[in-house]
């Protein structure tokens, strides 16, 4: 990783834009990636990042976890013997605690789970299940046998790496599932404090994770609709709430068979409950709604932008036809066509991009079919065939490319005449091409939100990508997907860790956000598990040995991006009692 810049020259003066960048591999060519924008780092903007990392952070003690610089203290040492033990990821973990602490799971956890007869303390095993779901997304067995001894936790947590074992990490999620709704509630207060969050918007959306064994005793695990094309496998589906930042509200877990619609009514009253009914507007895709959604909203007094099915466009094809549109950018437009009733207000909206794609997607299309057909007619004429088979592959055919299948009329004749063939004739419905081709990038909004322009309606409703986006950030960077898990406890306790890991995850995202250094918080994590922790050991003259425990420094891009983000490494951590008696004294 290292820094680059660029001046660009503004009312008379140069201003030099640095970024972080960092040379990535892609098949046989090496590519720059942007880690960071950087902006000018002055001082103010460092300023700034300093007094955003201490409101998340806060100004906590650190007990005698760090030792304070001391001044230089002459001491006569064999230099040749120096030596390095130890060595341990520092930079990611350490990141990681600090926002454990900053959010105050630690002190929450604690009360929620007092400390008993346990050896190590639950919330501590809780903090190490769900910083190892961000820094190192795997099994517990990993964790324990892999995963934690080759970082620095240890120092910050004072738990042994030998006492942490994969029994010990199952029975950390059998502790916190409890407290599910606790914890959701503790962060949804928390969160908003930090980041001065608007509850206006609810965007709720679902998603599926699969089983690849039986999954015999979860009862919940049912065969569906995979978002992971995984049909064959049993699954579990998650709701996720969120607000328009992304930062997630709360979840609920349903069984693998349910359909979308089926879960609005009882995800909508389970998040009223907690957090009040007010003034919320809730923004669902198509998938999630049906007419007997629609009218309980209605019934409830609840506000609702939803996305329609494609087939109610028709109903407005005289409205894609007038100029009134309202143009939000450059190739995308919407206009509001309120009901006369007034209740209800529908928004259509057109892309230039999505009509270019769906463009492609129906020639493409187009092609399979025909060419599909003209393979059909010469088996046909080729010998005879039985028309139920030929019905079966038109079928088939048309199934597999549904695109457009309905501009081809298709007619099976059954064998008749001398030869006693079974002919296939087909002609292209221009009609249907024509309404093609006007609906094509257009797509319908459903709101009962009458005092927004078109625009609003829209912008508000995009903001569904921010759950689309958790729900990726959930499989492929915290490895959703409950491997190892088979009971329904023990799988709800890892969606649970995993929801607490996003919790930190989208922490770091707006920080680092507010901070201008982008949305990225893998690679912030990425870059800073270089960082590591290391043992230096110094043989004295007199015979001694001294153990001094540093955190090695940061190069000039890691320091930058500290830097941006407030933050200060420590340069030494305090030795374990046990270590200090075998040192010397003045460690």
């Amino acid at each position: 990783m290292y820094l680059r810049h660029s001046r660009v020259r503004k009312d008379g003066k140069t201003h030099t834009y640095w970024r972080l960048v960092r040379s990535v591999r892609r098949g046989n060519q090496v590519r720059q990636e942007t880690v960071a924008m950087l902006g000018e780092l002055d001082g103010q903007a460092r300023l700034k990042a300093k007094a955003l990392a201490d409101q998340i952070l806060g100004q906590r003690p650190e007990g005698d976890l760090f030792c304070p610089d001391r001044g230089p203290e002459p001491v006569p040492v064999r230099l040749e013997e120096i030596d390095l033990e130890r060595g341990r990821r520092f930079g990611d973990v350490w990141l990681a605690w600090r926002l454990w602490r900053g959010l105050g799971l630690d002190t929450f956890l604690e009360s929620l789970l007092p400390e008993g007869r346990e050896e190590i303390p639950w919330s501590l095993m809780a903090a190490i299940s769900v910083i190892g779901r961000l820094c190192e997304p795997s099994s517990e067995l990993h964790l324990a046998e892999a995963w934690y001894r080759t970082t620095a936790l240890e120092d910050f947590l004072d738990v042994p790496a030998d006492k942490v074992n994969e029994d010990r990490l199952y029975r950390t999620l059998d502790r916190i599932l409890p407290h599910k709704r606790a914890l959701e509630g503790y962060l949804k207060a928390k969160l908003g404090e930090l980041f001065q969050l608007d509850y206006d918007l609810f965007l709720y959306d679902l998603t599926s994770t699969y089983f690849e064994g039986l999954a015999a005793g979860n009862p919940q695990a049912r065969y569906g609709h995979s978002s992971d094309k995984r049909s064959d496998c049993k699954q579990v589906l998650i709701a996720l709430v969120v607000t328009r930042d992304g930062i997630p509200l709360g979840y609920e877990v349903f069984d693998g068979n349910r359909h979308g619609a089926a879960t609005v009514q009882e995800i909508v009253t389970v998040m009223e409950t907690r957090y009040g009914k007010a003034d919320r507007i809730w923004v669902m895709d198509r998938g999630m709604i049906s007419e007997e959604n629609i009218e309980w909203m209605k019934q409830g007094g609840r506000r609702y932008i939803v996305g329609t099915p494609k087939g109610m466009l028709k109903r407005f094809e005289k409205e894609l036809l007038t100029p009134d549109w309202e143009r939000i950018r450059e190739g995308l437009e919407v206009k509001r066509c309120p009901l006369p009733e007034g209740q209800e207000t529908f928004i259509l909206c057109r892309s230039a991009l999505r009509r270019e794609k769906e463009k492609a997607m129906h020639e493409r299309f187009e092609r399979r079919i025909e060419a599909g057909l003209q393979v059909i007619e010469k088996a046909c004429e080729a010998k005879t065939q039985d028309p139920i088979v030929i019905a079966r592959r038109v079928g088939r055919l048309m199934g597999q490319n549904t695109r457009a299948a309905g501009l081809f009329n298709v007619d099976i004749q059954p064998p008749a005449g001398k030869d006693g063939r079974t002919r296939v004739t087909w002609h292209k419905e221009e009609t249907w091409r024509d309404w093609a081709t006007l609906s094509e990038g257009c797509y319908l909004l459903r709101s009962n939100v009458n005092d927004w322009s078109g625009p609003d309606l829209w912008t508000a409703y995009i903001q569904l990508t921010e759950a689309e986006t958790a729900f990726r950030t959930c499989k492929h960077e915290l490895d959703l997907r409950p491997l190892g898990h088979q009971t329904p406890d023990r799988v709800q306790a890892h969606i649970l860790v995993c929801f607490l890991a996003y919790v930190l995850y989208k922490t770091l995202a707006q920080w680092q956000r507010r901070a201008g250094l982008g949305d990225s918080p893998r690679t912030i994590l990425t870059e800073l598990a270089r960082i590591q922790s290391t043992d230096v050991v110094i043989p004295l003259v007199d015979g001694r040995k001294a153990r001094l425990r540093c955190v090695v420094r940061p190069d000039e891009a890691q320091a930058l991006l500290l830097d941006r983000l407030g933050l200060e490494l420590p340069r030494r951590l305090r030795l374990p009692s046990s270590l200090k008696k075998c040192s010397a004294n003045f460690l």
